[in-house]
């Protein structure tokens, strides 16, 4: 019996979190269809908050494989309508508005797409107790997300081995990166999820930083931020962790 209630509570959390999750991007779809935001900001907007909000879900869903399995459906449906927009085969202006930097539906199959990849890897596998998945998304979400809109804004000195980056917008990045994972360990601890430590401060400070050093590399900027800057901090993190 009360393993039929888990399951329940499972599907409840599911439909929740979902309902959020399309909450959180109908509001961005809303800011870019009315022009409310520079179409950039607006794509950086939707960057930073889907993957921290879709965490402050997880302690909603059980214990074990079968939470973590559920959960990370949520980013796996838009994988799903990533690949159908993105391929041409659904519409939704809005939508590829929101989330592309030049308008064009094909961009979805590679940032956005990578992005929604990103965050179901890291729930489906590492999820709650594991510092690994609070570091690749927060690193992704807050790091990369805030890099981008202070470079723009405030990033007049340029890193020399890459024009392309700014030394304003990697502080940026290595601040909210290392800051949004500091909450996210302490979030997580209230629930007795992680044991939150010194320690554990010094290496998420380690993650946010290399981070930063792959996000500013020319290659970083060849292949796609959404894809390097949470592989480096699974790669890492599985060292240091």
């Amino acid at each position: 019996m009360l393993r039929e209630y888990a399951v329940v509570g499972d599907i409840f959390a599911a439909a929740l979190s979902l309902g959020i999750a399309l909450f959180v991007l109908q509001i961005w779809a809303e800011t870019a269809k009315r022009g409310v935001f520079d179409q950039k900001l607006n794509r950086k907007l939707v960057h930073i908050s889907f993957g921290l909000v879709f965490m402050l879900c997880w302690p909603i869903f059980s214990s074990g494989r079968r939470g973590a399995i559920l959960a990370s459906l949520i980013p796996g449906i838009f994988i799903v309508k990533m690949l159908l927009l993105g391929l041409g085969i659904s519409k939704d202006e809005a939508t590829v508005k929101s989330m592309s930097r030049y308008g064009d539906y094909r961009e979805l199959l590679k940032g956005p797409l990578y992005y929604a990849c990103t965050i179901t890897f890291a729930c489906a596998i590492y999820w709650r107790t594991s510092p690994v998945a609070i570091s690749s998304i927060c690193n992704l979400c807050a790091g990369d997300g805030v890099a981008d809109i202070v470079g723009r804004r405030f990033g007049s000195q340029k890193i020399p081995y890459n024009k392309n980056k700014t030394i304003a917008g990697s502080a940026a990045m290595a601040i909210a990166g290392f800051a949004a994972s500091i909450g996210y360990m302490h979030y997580f601890s209230m629930f007795g999820y992680i044991d939150e430590s010194w320690g554990m401060v010094s290496r998420f400070l380690v993650l946010s930083l290399v981070a930063v050093l792959v996000e500013s590399h020319p290659l970083s900027t060849k292949l796609d931020d959404n894809l390097t800057v949470p592989l480096s901090a699974v790669l890492v993190g599985s060292f240091v962790f």
